[in-house]
């Protein structure tokens, strides 16, 4: 079994099962000890929802007020006449059947892909190669949509694709802990009013079972649900 370095020891001894409010989540995490890199922070919810019914099943996208301190690559599927638009917007790739074309080759260095509607019918020869890496786009996440521009410069300043996983977790990045402790808390309560507005009307008994933060090298902290 692999040793326990200073830090990690350390923070397993301030760890607690403790709940705290969302205005008291970000400073309770603070008291770890912190890596020397500036790590993500993370939130995941524990949801009772039936990850199994396809009207309980969650997904979208999310910006947040502060952003996450991280850009996207993104790339646009789109008709000629708005490939200068979503290059403009921050796509660094933007067309239709050659982009179709390049990304069937092999090319994937990208984060997001957006679409138009009316590309759909060719993206979805990419179905076997997006599909499995999560990038195929999506109505429900806010990738396919006319509005191409809008959508490459939100995705590029760091706006968020979400889902449930077969447990009923749903994860987000809340940002850097180099935010400030308002920043870091107006997009911990951001996250916990989109879940809110997202509940779904057949979900029954308590619907967040579980709220944590934590930072990528550090503890949980639990938040009162």
């Amino acid at each position: 079994m692999a040793r326990k370095g200073k830090r990690s020891r350390a923070n397993a001894e301030l760890r607690t099962d403790d709940k705290v409010t969302v205005e008291e989540a970000i400073p309770a995490l603070r008291r770890f000890k912190e890596p020397k890199f500036d790590q993500t922070v993370n939130a995941v919810a524990h949801l009772g929802i039936d990850p199994k019914q396809a009207d309980q099943a969650l997904r979208g996208s999310i910006s947040m007020p502060h952003g996450i301190g991280k850009s996207a690559t993104v790339i646009a599927f789109c008709p000629s006449e708005k490939v200068e638009e979503a290059r403009a917007a921050g796509a660094i790739e933007a067309g239709a059947e050659d982009l179709v074309e390049k990304v069937a080759g092999g090319w994937m260095d990208f984060d997001v892909a957006i679409a138009t509607p009316d590309m759909m019918r060719v993206v979805s020869q990419l179905g076997k190669v997006l599909g499995p890496k999560g990038l195929m786009p999506s109505p429900k996440a806010g990738t396919v949509t006319p509005n191409v521009g809008e959508a490459v410069r939100e995705y590029s300043a760091g706006k968020q694709e979400y889902r449930n996983d077969e447990g009923g977790n749903v994860h987000c990045v809340l940002g850097k802990m180099s935010f400030s402790d308002e920043q870091l808390t107006d997009n911990l309560r951001h996250f916990v009013e989109t879940l809110d507005r997202i509940r779904p009307s057949s979900a029954k008994g308590q619907y967040v079972k579980r709220l944590v933060v934590s930072g990528a090298m550090t503890p949980s902290v639990n938040i009162v649900t």
